[in-house]
């Protein structure tokens, strides 16, 4: 039996091998027949087989990783052959998989540089200059994996004698390129030997495209000579180049000035590279606005590289050069120059809107050029503008940058809220997808990098964020965009860290489930569902809890299209992730097993994919009821299945059941991680519900507090009306008391201490209630009336007289009180004095009568 196989494998092996052989064998003859066609029908410019040729060069990668030798031997040299008469396509083909052979590593870079380089070398200086870049491209990179010597040999010599200026234009582009290449490879020594003299012959070429081309080389040629070769023959070429003629060749010098600006000391930046800098920009506006669009574009960089060296007024002027660049071509827009306007082209408006894009692109480095610290004072009004600008690339680049802007703003971030707001709200929904991008970390930064600690205080400060939040989403939704609206529900689940629940649950939540049940597209309704599930998550109130869990079974779950019980799996997913397992046990276990009995098939093989994450939700022995529904199901599933697909999922699934570990209510060393995480998130949802009993029972005990506060208010209000009407009456019997009488000093004192005597005996049990009465609601009332207010109470009054006496100090309603109640016992003791005297007088009459009678 084991001789057999092996004869097998071998006659299957000897089998692929014959196939190789013969793939490789007819490709060459292919080839060869190709070539000889070509050679005869040239002059006809009969192609007819070029596409065959072609794909014979496209697979020459997958020749060599099978047989390197015999398509080495075979195949390339007829490639070789064809090239010379070949097509633009076979060429760029050709290029193209002479460099997959040399990723590929299908064999020694030795054998390569043998086989292939001289193949690449030829066709450098092809006519078409598309097909001359692509051999150039495959030479630039083969140059990395060569040895020295090769290079020397093979590359560096040729080289010299193909940058002269008797050479072809195309064959001296190739050469600046390459020397550009072949700077990084070499000792200094060598570059400044036999590389340098070539630079600075073809920095002084007599075709500007050639000064051009040498001129960006001239970066790499830097970075890999050092920097005291760069200061002694770089920077002179550079400066020449500056001035050279063609606006090409300036504008080449200037980028490449600005990306050296790291190599060159404080003295160079000072003496050499700040006046032409200046020079450049003084240029810009009059008779040089090619180097317009580069300059906006390297400014910041410019600027934040010369920072060291700018006099006050040098840094003034930058930064105004920087604003009259933000605000380029707006003129008509902002009304300015109304007379004065010419018409302008079509180029100059393109260019104009490419510099004030480059600006906005620059705005956090010149926000560190200033300083954040100055941003409100010198740059917040170019910020308006440019987050206001006419044309969406401008804002599209500054929603790019908000982020950016927002961080190095730091505690300053509160300025550019307005802002943040005006993009949310932008017409093109290319600016809301740029700045959605980081819209959480904006809105962080936003709640806590402000002057602002309270959560609510940072929350009001920005009144109009929650309606630019929903204001965004929608034109999200009616538009055509569906992964703009998917991302933007994505970054919705931050809201919970930013804004409070209930508004999250009334502004928010319910906006979710409606995307989830009406819109058509699947990624935008999963984005929908996960972020519900977040909101559900950090929901501060059971009640909401309750009510949304009941619509996602009802709505969803039991749902009458089968796409919205589809959609309930992928919500219950979502919970299986976000919410700890007794969480989806309590409230979704049993309504996920009922989908067993879903009619349609594709519900319950969604179903039966989902399974093995449900039984993971189980803990043993607490949900072993829910364990014996679970295989309930599936038995009926396997019983009273009919459609073959959904049935030979569940034997499958069944199958993956049956090897699950259902994890114990006490930790296990294999699902340790996950019992914390599980823990961790259970722990968290007890909180909230802890935090929601607190709430509720602080809401209680203030509104007892506010029921005992109303009482007392009450009886003080009754109690200052009676005390109000006593006064009045005890000094209308008081006047007339005094009017009607008049008598001495010590009648006066009489009256005083037999007025004390009935003040302590008869009126004290009667008066002393309501001087009691009227301290306590005048004291207790009134400071625990200001506690309530305190907390927050609001409580209303509708007597007037009660208002105004709230108003003042316990002390005068004291006050007032007992002197009411000497005015009353006063008044009591003159009516009770006239009285006595009224008695003596009668008495004496009769005595008197009496007399005379006897007598």
């Amino acid at each position: 039996m084991k001789n057999s196989m092996t004869l097998k494998g071998l006659f299957t092996c000897s089998e692929k091998i014959w196939n190789i052989q013969q793939g490789i064998y007819s490709a060459a003859l292919f080839l060869h027949e190709e070539y000889h066609a070509k050679v005869t029908c040239c002059s006809a410019g009969d192609s007819g087989q070029d596409v065959q040729g072609t794909s014979v060069v496209a697979n020459l990668p997958v020749l060599m990783r099978q047989n390197p030798a015999e398509t080495l031997r075979r195949v390339l040299p007829k490639i070789r052959e064809v090239l010379h008469v070949a097509g633009v396509e076979m060429q760029l083909t050709a290029a193209v998989s002479f460099l997959t052979v040399l990723q590929d590593e299908s064999v020694s870079i030795h054998t390569y540089s043998h086989s292939f380089l001289h193949i690449i070398l030829q066709n450098l200086e092809h006519r078409d200059a598309g097909v001359s870049n692509a051999w150039l491209e495959t030479l630039l990179a083969v140059i990395e994996a060569l040895p020295k010597e090769t290079i020397r040999h093979e590359i560096l010599n040729p080289l010299v004698s193909k940058a002269q200026i008797s050479q072809t234009l195309q064959s001296r582009l190739v050469s600046c390129k390459i020397m550009g290449k072949l700077a990084n490879k070499f000792e200094s020594h060598i570059v400044k030997r036999e590389i340098l003299p070539l630079v600075k012959s073809l920095c002084q070429d007599v075709e500007y495209e050639v000064r051009t081309c040498m001129c960006r080389q001239l970066e790499p040629i830097a970075q890999g000579i050092g920097t005291e070769l760069t200061k002694t023959v770089v920077l002179p070429e550079l400066v020449e180049l500056a001035r050279d003629e063609g606006s090409s060749v300036r504008l080449a010098a200037f980028e490449t000035l600005v990306n050296l600006l790291d190599m060159f000391d404080s003295d160079d930046r000072r003496q050499t590279v700040l006046p032409l800098v200046k020079s450049f920009c003084e240029k810009s506006f009059k008779a040089d606005e090619s180097i317009l669009v580069s300059l906006s574009f390297h400014l910041g960089k410019l600027c934040n590289g010369l920072y060291g060296i700018f006099t006050p007024e040098q840094h003034l002027r930058f930064l105004e050069f920087y604003k009259k660049l933000c605000t380029l071509g707006l003129q008509q827009e902002n009304g300015h120059n109304d007379n004065q306007l010419q018409l302008q082209t079509l180029e100059q408006e393109k260019k104009y809107i490419s510099v004030r894009k480059n600006c906005a692109y620059n705005f956090p480095a010149m926000i560190v050029f200033v300083d954040p610290k100055n941003f409100h004072l010198e740059l917040y009004s170019i910020f308006f503008c440019l987050c206001h600008d006419p044309e969406v690339p401008v804002r599209y680049t500054m929603a790019i940058s908000f982020y950016e802007v927002a961080k190095l703003l730091n505690s300053g971030v509160y300025t550019i809220q307005k802002e943040l707001v005006t993009l949310l709200q932008d017409e093109s929904l290319e600016v809301l997808d740029a700045l959605v991008g980081h819209l959480p970390e904006i809105l962080e930064l936003m709640i806590n990098g402000g002057e602002n600690s309270g959560s609510e205080s940072k929350l009001l400060s920005i009144p109009d964020l929650i309606p630019a939040l929903t204001t965004a989403e929608q034109r999200a939704a009616t538009s055509l965009k569906w992964r703009t609206h998917e991302k933007l529900l994505q970054k919705y689940a931050c809201l919970p860290q930013i804004i409070s629940s209930d508004q999250i649950y009334y502004r928010f939540l319910h906006r979710m489930l409606t995307i989830i049940l009406t819109n058509n597209v699947l990624p935008v309704q999963k984005a929908a569902a996960r972020t519900l599930c977040v909101y559900l998550r950090y929901n501060r109130k059971q009640e909401q809890r309750h009510e949304v869990i009941q619509k996602l079974i009802e709505q969803l779950g039991q749902g009458k299209s089968y796409w919205n019980r589809l959609r309930f799996l992928d919500t219950c997913e979502f919970i299986m992730e976000l919410f700890s397992k007794s969480f989806f046990c309590k409230y979704f276990f049993l309504p996920v097993l009922e989908l067993t009995h879903d009619p349609v098939a594709n519900v319950r093989i969604k179903l039966c994919y989902l399974l093995p994450k449900v039984k993971s939700t189980l803990k043993i022995p607490t949900d072993k009821h829910l364990l014996q529904q679970l295989e309930l199901c599936i038995r009926k599933l396997l019983c009273q299945e009919k459609d073959k697909d959904v049935l030979t999922i569940v034997k499958r699934t069944v199958l993956e059941l049956d090897r699950m570990d259902i994890s114990l209510d006490a930790f296990q060393k294999r699902f340790y991680e996950n019992d914390l995480l599980d823990q961790e998130k259970e722990r968290q949802e007890h909180l909230l519900l802890e935090m929601e009993q607190l709430e509720k029972e602080k809401q209680q005990n203030e509104g007892r507090s506010a029921n005992v506060n109303d009482k007392i208010f009450e009886k003080k209000r009754r109690d200052n009306k009676t005390s109000s009407v006593l006064v009045k009456s005890m000094t209308l019997s008081s006047s007339g008391s005094s009017s009607g009488t008049s008598t001495g000093k010590e009648d006066k004192k009489s009256k005083l201490v037999r007025s004390q005597s009935f003040s302590t005996q008869a009126l004290h049990p009667k008066y002393s209630n309501i001087d009691k009465c009227s301290n306590k609601s005048s004291a207790t009332g009134y400071t625990s009336s200001l506690s309530g207010m305190g907390k927050g109470c609001m409580l209303s009054f509708s007597d007037d007289s009660f208002r105004t006496r709230s108003t003042g100090n316990s002390g005068n309603a004291t006050f007032s009180s007992s002197s009411s109640l000497i005015a009353s016992h006063n008044s009591f003791n003159s009516t009770d004095q006239k009285n006595n005297g009224n008695k003596e007088s009668q008495s004496r009459k009769m005595s008197i009568k009496n007399r005379k009678s006897n007598s």
